[in-house]
């Protein structure tokens, strides 16, 4: 048999590129057989069909030409290799879903050329190989140059890696201790995500000194349940907010820092490492939902109102139980049922002398048992807001 004419050639690469199921069976392909390509979110797979997409055209005209890949396409090679080590993503794997995309393209080709002489079958086996070995060596030295710059500046690689936890680019704790050990760190778990706001109409982007200071001003070495060195926190900026990555005992302080440069914040406490992204989404929709009256000098919101905000606003993150709990904490024991009676008294009355009378008890008494609640947790049932929350808690409570 002779080999097929560049023209057929041409013919069985247009047909390719302009099927977009070809693309789709990569995409697919490396979704199911590569794991970290499993675990990515929808929002990064247009990146992975764009680059496909690119990787099919390429691919298919050096076949038809018996070229090789060129300068523009090395360049683009680093580039990617270098955007995958600042993401996290192993080069190990990035190579793998190559080798898996060229698999998937040389079935392809077969399908649309069952005659395809032994030349032609010749030449894609030779440009696959001879394009996987190129890649495969700019790609792996485009990656340790960038793992090496990200690893040497800690602080941008720690950001970095922040912005990625936001943008949920990192679907298992696996992951991501892979990455945080590549960089020599080790992040707070259990952690706060903390995003916090200058008070005021004005609210221009802030710049990201301004949330490394907040981060400064949150940071004490040696103070127990402080980030200091013995864990990596790290700040970045989404538009007029600084959010912030600390560990989890650092909420107890957010208050107070952020009332003395009056600003006003969400800190998320109990959400884990792979759900970051969930974190920042409660905690910058509690932000921007939240009354006036809900925010209280030396106190930030915390979980327990996010939740009650995104439940108010018809689209609740946690089920109405957990809500309850999360709100009412103790109170939920059955040894407070004192204290539930109490609580239930003091809201379906309006003051404490009525509350008293109803349960029959001083108001003293009374008085006492709303302390309690406020010790208990950390909500005052005589401040507007936090009465609120402890009313949709106790009544959505099963």
């Amino acid at each position: 048999m002779t080999s097929l004419p560049v023209a057929a050639r041409e013919h069985v690469r247009q047909e390719m590129v302009a099927d977009p199921r070809v693309v789709s069976a990569i995409v697919s392909a490396v979704h199911e057989q590569v794991p970290v390509y499993a675990a990515l979110d929808d929002s990064r797979l247009p990146e992975v069909r764009a680059i496909a997409a690119w990787g099919l055209d390429r691919l298919l005209d050096l076949w038809v030409t018996d070229g090789a890949l060129e300068p523009s396409d090395l360049r683009r090679l680093r580039g990617i290799a270098a955007a995958r080590a600042a993401d996290g993503r192993p080069v190990q794997a990035v190579l793998r879903a190559y080798r898996v995309a060229a698999t998937v393209l040389t079935d392809e080709i077969a399908a649309r050329a069952p005659r395809l002489a032994a030349a032609d079958a010749f030449a894609l086996s030779r440009m696959l190989l001879t394009a996987l070995d190129t890649l495969s060596e700019e790609m792996t030295t485009a990656y340790a140059a960038t793992d090496e710059d990200l690893a040497a500046d800690r602080d941008r690689a720690l950001r970095l890696l922040l912005d990625d936890l936001i943008a949920g680019r990192h679907a298992s704790v696996g992951a991501l201790s892979d990455r945080s050990a590549r960089l020599g760190v080790q992040l707070p778990d259990p952690y706060c995500l903390l995003v916090a706001e200058p008070v005021g109409a004005e609210r221009p982007d802030m710049a990201l000194d301004v949330a490394t200071g907040l981060l400064e001003a949150l940071t004490v070495p040696g103070v127990p349940g402080v980030p200091g060195d013995e864990v990596a926190s790290s700040a970045t900026v989404r538009g007029s907010r600084a959010v912030l990555l600390l560990p989890a005992a650092a909420a107890a302080r957010a208050g107070a820092v952020l009332g003395a440069r009056s600003w006003r914040g969400c800190a998320i406490t109990g959400e884990s490492l792979d759900r970051v992204a969930v974190a920042h989404r409660l905690a910058a929709d509690a932000l921007d939902t939240a009354p006036a009256h809900a925010h209280r000098p030396g106190r930030v919101l915390t979980d327990a109102d996010a939740h009650v905000l995104a439940l108010l606003g018809g689209h609740p993150a946690a089920a109405p139980d957990q809500v309850a709990r999360l709100v009412l904490g103790p109170l939920t024991d059955p040894g407070q049922r004192h204290l539930m009676e109490a609580l239930t008294a003091y809201i379906d009355a309006g003051s404490a002398n009525a509350a008293a009378r109803v349960l029959h008890l001083h108001a003293q008494s009374l008085r006492y048992r709303l302390r309690r609640i406020h010790a208990l947790t950390s909500r005052d049932p005589r401040d507007p807001w936090q009465r609120l929350t402890l009313d949709i808690a106790r009544t959505i409570r099963p």
